[in-house]
């Protein structure tokens, strides 16, 4: 884990777009590539940077997290009081072993953005997806659903019945299995020959479904404001940003990091990206084309200077039978 004191100290009253490039050198690996944006006291950075670990505070950590083939997804984690918060809603990352530009936008209205190549993925309120506060509406709990409210799609088919054929037993007796010759009734009890899992048995009849007639859809819960609601204006505030720091975990080497940027001006934000991802985005997928046309010509010359297989030579009796079936 490393950090980076910056010049810039920001009290937002403009959006807050965060940004930079990750490069993973392999496409399917275990790790994390999130950066944090942290801070202290008002006034001064009070965070130790030598001392900076998983415990250290923050205010926004937001980047790619790839592990194997079951994560792939774009971390924004929010302190709000002293407490830290994951979106709720699930964000894809790329995994194609090119570098790519990760922007996290946030705005004084309580609203996000999250672009990815400079191309907007997700967009939302961010009290709708972070569980920072109470919800600003609630289910009615006056309100309960009609008894006659049938919620059930399906239903069993009253004309369906159970094959007569349908019972048969799960295991059967092993009918080839013999009585052990040094087995001792007297001793050991009468001898049973073991049973084995029956290959007829089809388990527990069911009857099938079919749409239920009666069936009037997810029952709609009536909604009120929620009493215990308070909103809170300084949401989206992080003031004194003035560290950024690397939360990584990985196995294998070869990440890159760079073009980190805190601004509170959108366009200027897209306009460095352009600048710097977007003039290295096309040289770098030309010379990735170039390494695979390499190597796979050092393959088919591998291919080429290996020996050939010589057929395998007949032993001396075999060469008698075949001089023999000539003649």
């Amino acid at each position: 884990m490393g950090s980076l004191l910056l010049a810039l100290i920001l009290v937002l009253a403009q959006p807050l777009p965060v940004h930079g490039t990750v490069y993973f050198r392999e496409q399917f690996l275990d790790g994390g590539g999130d950066s944090s944006s942290k801070g202290g006291t008002k006034g001064g950075v009070s965070l130790d940077q030598k001392n900076m670990n998983g415990e250290s505070l923050y205010y926004i950590m937001f980047g790619p997290d790839i592990c194997g083939s079951d994560t792939k997804k774009v971390h924004i984690i929010l302190n709000y009081k002293n407490k830290v918060y994951p979106v709720k809603k699930q964000i894809r990352c790329k995994v194609d072993g090119f570098t790519h530009l990760y922007t996290l936008i946030l705005k004084p209205d309580h609203t996000y953005k999250v672009k990815i190549d400079n191309k907007m993925v997700i967009s939302g309120i961010l009290e709708d997806d972070w569980d920072f506060l109470t919800p600003r509406r609630i289910n009615d709990p006056a309100v309960k659903k009609p008894e006659n409210w049938d919620d059930e799609a399906e239903i069993d088919d009253p004309e369906d019945t159970k094959p007569e054929d349908w019972d048969i037993d799960e295991y059967i007796v092993d009918n080839s299995a013999e009585k052990p010759k040094d087995w001792d009734d007297a001793a050991q009890g009468t001898w049973q020959p073991p049973l084995l899992k029956n290959p007829l048995y089809r388990g527990e009849w069911r009857p099938r479904k079919i749409p239920n007639p009666n069936y009037k859809g997810i029952w709609p819960h009536p909604q009120i404001a929620n009493p215990e609601y308070v909103p809170d204006p300084s949401l989206s505030i992080y003031e004194n940003i003035s560290v950024i720091g690397l939360d990584l975990w990985q196995v294998r080497s070869g990440t890159i990091f760079d073009n980190f940027l805190i601004t509170d001006d959108e366009k200027y934000a897209k306009k460095f990206g352009d600048e710097t991802w977007g003039k290295t985005k096309k040289p770098e997928q030309a010379m990735s084309k170039k390494e695979i046309e390499k190597e796979k010509e050092r393959k088919q010359r591998k291919t080429q200077k290996m020996p050939k297989k010589k057929p395998p030579q007949k032993n001396k009796s075999e060469r008698i039978v075949a001089q023999k079936e000539e003649l």
